[in-house]
């Protein structure tokens, strides 16, 4: 598997991703995932939609807790073309409790905990913590990638107007 460094750190460290680095204009990889209620989800799932997918560490760090009530926000001006999904290494049932606890309601959570299939397709995988790294891509509804941002220092923010504009051009 690729290895890529001098990409991303966490808390000025530097770490290393696994997985290829994914270009605008790139296919979509294919990748299954666990859905709250423990069903397979995979990309193909969500045919026909824009996908804004944003990969978090964790939901129960303060950053992806804000990233992921933000999309949920955001989710509610975006009209049915649009779907955001959240992906984190989080078992379903943490998701799940998460999810409840914040009113996230808009946001599709799904856990990459069982293969990291996401992860390793996506080059967000974490080698030294087995955890995603924070990233943010838009998927056309033809399935062609059309915004990547890998976030550099993972304790910050990604740049959600970007992303959210990206989407947006493509409905």
């Amino acid at each position: 598997m690729n290895e890529r460094t001098g990409v991303i750190t966490f808390q000025s460290n530097p770490l290393t991703l696994l997985g290829n680095e994914i270009k605008v204009g790139d296919k979509a990889p294919k990748f299954t995932a666990t859905d709250n209620g423990l069903a397979p989800k995979a990309l193909a799932d969500f045919a026909g939609k824009v996908l804004i997918i944003s990969a978090v560490p964790s939901l129960d760090t303060p950053v992806c807790d804000m990233e992921t009530r933000r999309f949920n926000n955001e989710a509610a001006n975006l009209g049915d073309d649009i779907k955001i999904l959240t992906l984190s290494m989080d078992l379903p049932f943490a998701q799940a409790r998460w999810c409840g606890a914040a009113g996230v309601e808009a946001v599709q959570t799904l856990s990459d905990h069982a293969s990291a299939s996401f992860g390793e397709a996506y080059g967000v995988l974490i080698k030294e913590l087995r955890l995603l790294s924070r990233a943010v891509f838009v998927v056309d509804k033809s399935g062609t990638v059309q915004y990547v941002q890998y976030v550099s220092e993972i304790t910050e923010e990604p740049d959600y107007d970007a992303a959210l504009e990206a989407a947006k051009k493509l409905v």
